[in-house]
């Protein structure tokens, strides 16, 4: 009988994360302190972030032990399960072979708690009290709330206005934890209440969200800001995802010759293809790894590779990313944690070096994917990993018309239970697509700092 779950027992969970810096073919630019322009060093980073967190960002090691702490609380959901998607590919008449990675069964539903976990534990043993943080849709809000409970440590959730109305449910998890959450912008800081009195309608961005939480964190005493992506030891810990994803497939006997992951700051893509990006930066394996993002918000295909703000107001550091500029505001879509107007400096340097490759695609698409991959599979996915399935099934039916028998990967970042009002917009067909918004990117590309 054909297996459709390749699991690994907990005993065999890895150890140690990997930390695609040592494999670089070039060395990452650094980023510069935002008065100076001069590179930045950890000092820069002291008032956000505690020492361990700052040691991992800046580390050049291959692998970064796992505390014992962290793996006992990742037990109560990993290793997550490797499936085969055969009746997707039934359903596509596609000779490939589809896996797909599915991180939507942790508690807060996505593959955010990978590093919610090790982040509240490094704050919680730096004697830190209080976290800070933004959230889009609320998976990453959700996923610190919930870590931050495990360590008695109060969680100040700044989210997205747009994905708070969109998603109110998502509000309710993060409370359920014990998480307090803000619409953003908010008149609790300065940075909300200057961008309320421009545009008082503003449906929000991650950058607005992020100015509000840094500067939460640096006028409240004992408090450090914790992010959810794009940071360099974010995306160590979620390559958590791609090693067990290693294992699982050699159980197999497989290898994928395509590696997808949906792409908003960077971090569940880099969760399952720096494992194996490993493999071809050493010249082991040739593979096809793809990030799929929304065209409302295409920071890979239709940014440029500068350095820019992390936030709206320009507050952070300066890092060198694919941007489509640090004042940008993108469309209302529903795949809130996708609606980031940069990329990791990590996946933005593979990408200017054509070691990955990007797609945009329209927000319609990409929920036709999702009802299909749901009809397949029975899985209702969150709208960002539609993104992902989206690309998923196009690599598919391109093996259908050349018969080739690819092996496809993907990582499945997240369930949309609590995402049905998008759902419903769809089937109502109301759901709007978003065209590359042009005028908009070509205004904020004019502010850009450098």
């Amino acid at each position: 009988m054909e297996s459709y779950k390749i699991y690994l027992e907990e005993k065999d969970m890895p150890t140690h994360w990997y930390n695609i810096q040592a494999d670089l073919p070039m060395p990452l630019d650094p980023p510069l302190n935002a008065k100076t322009r001069k590179p930045a060093g950890p000092a820069d980073l002291t008032p956000i972030f505690p020492e361990p967190i700052i040691m991992q960002e800046v580390s050049q090691e291959r692998w970064i032990e796992i505390p014992g702490e962290v793996a006992e609380i990742y037990k109560l959901w990993r290793p997550t399960p490797l499936v085969r998607a055969y009746n997707l590919e039934k359903a596509l008449d596609t000779p490939a072979k589809i896996y797909y990675k599915n991180e939507g069964v942790s508690p807060p539903g996505s593959h955010k708690p990978n590093t919610a976990v090790p982040q509240a534990y490094y704050n919680k043993v730096s004697g830190i009290k209080r976290l800070t943080t933004e959230t889009g849709a609320g998976q990453w809000g959700s996923a610190l709330s919930f870590a931050c409970n495990f360590f008695g440590i109060e969680c100040v959730v700044y989210m997205v206005k747009v994905s708070f109305d969109q998603k109110p449910y998502r509000k309710t998890m993060m409370q359920t934890w014990g998480g307090l959450v803000y619409s953003s912008p908010s008149s609790r800081t300065s940075a909300g209440r200057s961008i309320l009195e421009k545009e008082p309608d503003t449906p929000g961005s991650l950058g607005i969200a992020i100015s509000e939480a840094i500067e939460d964190t640096v006028t409240t005493p004992g408090t450090k800001y914790s992010i959810g992506s794009v940071a360099n030891h974010v995306l160590i810990h979620q390559s958590i995802i791609g090693l067990e994803a290693k294992k699982q497939l050699e159980m197999t006997g497989d290898y994928p010759d395509v590696i997808i992951g949906c792409h908003g700051g960077g971090s569940n893509f880099a969760g399952i293809s720096f494992p194996f990006l490993q493999d071809k930066l050493t010249g082991k394996k040739d593979i096809k790894v793809v990030a799929a993002e929304p065209s409302a918000c295409p920071s890979l295909t239709g940014g440029v590779f500068a350095y820019d703000y992390g936030d709206t107001i320009g507050t952070t550091p300066l890092f060198k990313m694919f941007t489509l500029g640090h004042t940008f505001v993108p469309p209302e879509i529903h795949a809130g944690g996708l609606r980031y107007h940069g990329a990791a400096p990590l996946v933005s340097a593979l990408l200017n070096h054509k070691v990955i490759e990007a797609v945009a695609l329209r927000q319609n698409a990409c929920f036709e994917a999702a009802v299909i991959f749901a009809r397949a599979e029975g899985i209702i996915p969150a709208p960002e990993t539609s993104h992902a399935i989206r690309a998923a099934i196009d690599e598919a039916i391109k093996c259908r018309e050349t018969g080739e028998k690819k092996v496809i990967l993907f990582n499945l970042s997240g369930h949309g239970l609590v995402d049905m009002f998008s759902y419903e917009k769809y089937f109502a067909g109301e759901l709007l697509d978003y065209d590359y918004p042009k005028e908009a990117i070509e205004k904020a590309m004019k502010e850009l700092p450098v």
